[in-house]
């Protein structure tokens, strides 16, 4: 039996029971939705074999080729499979830890990755280094056999659920921009670290503040030397963009046949303007796979022009979904919609939709930062002024 088949049949047969409800469940958005659920089914993928699948064989992996992971994330998406709650750790950490870390970092954090039994936060972003990097103040200075860690992150995603968190932090003092970072791996579940959840616009939560105080990790948990830990973040960045980007794909593919079969439904499809914009996506869509199948091994500038394509994409199909809905789309889909309810928070699909994919252009690298990369390093125009 081939990889495409066994992966197909897998999943047809697993997405049944108390698994079938969780079809087109969680993702950006969405992650308040049955995370329980969602991780016993990651879980149950872990058992099968199916998670890791790019790692090596020495490590819990499968060895897969690039071309067996395109295939298995299309099929995962088109079976409508859950979004994965594990993401952070297999896609991100762990490549990276196979990539930079020490052996013992890896006999340590891998097996609990592969088995969904260690769930993983960013930890990045912070009020003043957002999308510059670079300035981040978070900072760590080793104490006997300690790092102790002071400072914010913000937008950290899942923190709020996670036991560990990969964190950024400058250990040498006097040092600015990209040199004196390191990179460690820091527990949550400690007295000095606080996580407190945003709420956003759409009434969810999964992007978190978190606080360190004082907070302390093991002198061993530096990923990469001290001081090296701008080059360990950006190879993890270049996970971060890899082949589940086309898995990612097929979901937007079948929001765009919803909103299709929307306007059918409810005559906004005679609308030329409407079947233009239809027309625009599904050819945007296109656009989108053809470069990311030219550029699975793609440097920065080429992960930004994907970054560019799919967030600008995406907002603008937020858009088209509330104006084929029409006038309903200013109401809650039911009188009796409870905000306050995480299962149902007075939010029609369309219009939690629109709202988040305002974020689009803003996580994972904003569209001014990723046209900046594109300017200097393919135009070669001057770089930004800074202060």
């Amino acid at each position: 039996m081939g990889f495409e088949t066994a992966a197909r049949e897998w999943l047809d047969e697993n997405l049944n029971g108390d698994f079938a409800r969780l079809r087109g469940k969680g993702g950006p958005g969405s992650e308040h939705e049955f995370f329980q659920e969602r991780l016993a089914w990651d879980r149950h993928l872990a058992q099968a074999g199916w998670t890791c699948l790019g790692w090596p064989e020495r490590y819990g992996g499968r060895g897969a080729t690039v071309a067996e992971q395109v295939v298995f994330h299309e099929e995962y998406a088109r079976s409508g499979a859950p979004a994965r709650v594990s993401h952070v750790g297999e896609e991100l950490l762990g490549p990276t830890l196979i990539e930079f870390g020490t052996e013992e970092q890896k006999r340590r954090f891998l097996p609990g990755i592969k088995a969904v039994t260690e769930l993983w936060a960013q930890g990045y972003s912070e009020p003043g280094a957002g999308s510059d990097l670079a300035a981040i103040a978070t900072t760590a200075r080793l104490d006997g056999g300690r790092w102790v860690i002071n400072g914010q992150k913000v937008w950290t995603s899942l923190a709020h659920v996670a036991q560990w968190a990969f964190v950024l932090c400058r250990t040498e003092p006097g040092s600015t921009r990209h040199r004196g970072l390191s990179f460690l791996l820091v527990p949550l579940d400690q007295p000095g670290v606080t996580v407190r959840p945003i709420q956003q616009l759409t009434g969810t939560s999964e992007f978190n503040e978190v606080f360190f105080d004082d907070a302390v990790t093991e002198a061993d948990l530096v990923v990469g030397e001290p001081g090296d830990g701008w080059r360990v973040a950006m190879g993890l960045l270049t996970f971060e963009r890899g082949v589940s980007t086309l898995g990612q794909q097929i979901g937007f593919a079948r929001e765009l046949s919803g909103i299709v079969e929307l306007a059918e439904a409810n005559g906004a499809a005679a609308d030329p303007h409407i079947r233009e914009r239809i027309a625009r996506a599904y050819v945007g869509l296109r656009v989108m796979r053809a470069h990311a199948l030219r550029t699975l091994d793609a440097g920065d500038v080429d992960a930004s022009v994907s970054k560019l394509l799919w967030a600008n994409w995406h907002r603008d199909l937020g858009q088209l979904a509330v104006e084929v809905q029409g006038p309903s789309a200013l109401l809650a889909p039911t009188e009796s919609a409870d905000i306050t309810d995480p299962e149902h928070l007075g939010l029609g699909d369309w219009q939690r939709l629109l709202l988040f994919t305002r974020a689009d252009t803003i996580y994972g690298g904003s569209n001014e930062i990723q046209r900046n990369i594109i300017a200097e390093r393919v135009l070669g125009l001057p770089r930004e002024a800074r202060p």
